[in-house]
């Protein structure tokens, strides 16, 4: 899919921050720590770890049966005079349920006006599925932009910068951060990465922490985005940073006053 066949206005930018389900491999019950062990001995020796399951646990969150959404981010873009202008906001909360609802219902809010594009740095292999499956076992529907199923290829209205940045070539997995170098941009990074996010989570609870961190995630995201599917750069773009609370459903666009 390339920039003729979109227009910005209709893409919601996002970005998840997922932590383990529980705070420490003790915490399982009798099954989940053995389906864990399982899960870690088919993957450690593609991963290189010496580490034994319990030890392993606090990576647990990449994957979605053991895992948790703390943090959405999320974005959408404005037509403005001289350029565009970024709307940025992130959901997060203890109440994974709750936080998928006020997800499912911007999501919505926003499909009213046309369809809707996702766009995500590797979604199609993390971000996307992730959320299928946290709403599935949350008893959540899922919206329309995520069901796949019986669908042609095209008929997928998703956008992911890792597979625009391959330009055909599938060896490598590039990180956000550093095709925001290699494009000249700013990190994200400056509070912290993805790899301290359980560690914030259950150390110190800081979600707000993990939310500022979040939006600078997406915002960077769709930089990236404009530059790889349209060409723009990131002079044309301005952005504005809001905190949205998951209790409250509105139109994220209204959701709150802009973060000083």
């Amino acid at each position: 899919m390339n920039a003729s066949n979109f227009n910005w206005e209709s893409v919601l930018f996002l970005d998840l921050e997922t932590v383990p389900a529980h705070a420490s491999y003790a915490e399982l019950d009798e099954r989940g720590r053995a389906l864990w062990a399982r899960k870690w001995e088919q993957r450690k020796t593609s991963l290189r770890s010496e580490l034994n399951a319990e030890e392993a646990f606090g990576q647990s969150g990449i994957w979605a049966e053991f895992g948790k959404i703390v943090c959405i981010g999320l974005g959408y873009a404005e037509a403005r005079s001289g350029g565009w202008h970024l709307n940025l906001g992130s959901l997060a909360g203890h109440d994974e349920k709750a936080l998928l609802r006020s997800f499912l219902d911007i999501l919505n809010r926003m499909n009213r006006t046309a369809p809707v594009m996702l766009c995500a740095h590797n979604g199609r292999e993390f971000d996307f599925p992730y959320l299928c499956r946290r709403l599935l076992a949350q008893g959540l529907p899922l919206p329309e932009a995520l069901r796949l199923q019986g669908k042609k290829p095209w008929e997928v209205r998703h956008l992911d910068t890792l597979e625009a940045w391959k330009f055909g070539d599938h060896k490598n997995y590039t990180g956000l951060d550093l095709i925001s170098y290699a494009l000249g941009m700013p990190s994200p990074k400056s509070e912290m990465d993805g790899s301290q996010v359980a560690g914030v989570y259950y150390g110190s609870s800081n979600l707000d922490a993990i939310a500022r961190y979040c939006r600078a995630d997406v915002e960077t995201l769709a930089r990236v985005a404009f530059r790889l599917y349209d060409g723009i750069g990131s002079e044309a773009l301005t952005a504005e940073h809001k905190h949205l609370e998951v209790s409250d459903s509105q139109d994220f666009s209204l959701a709150a006053e802009a973060e000083k």
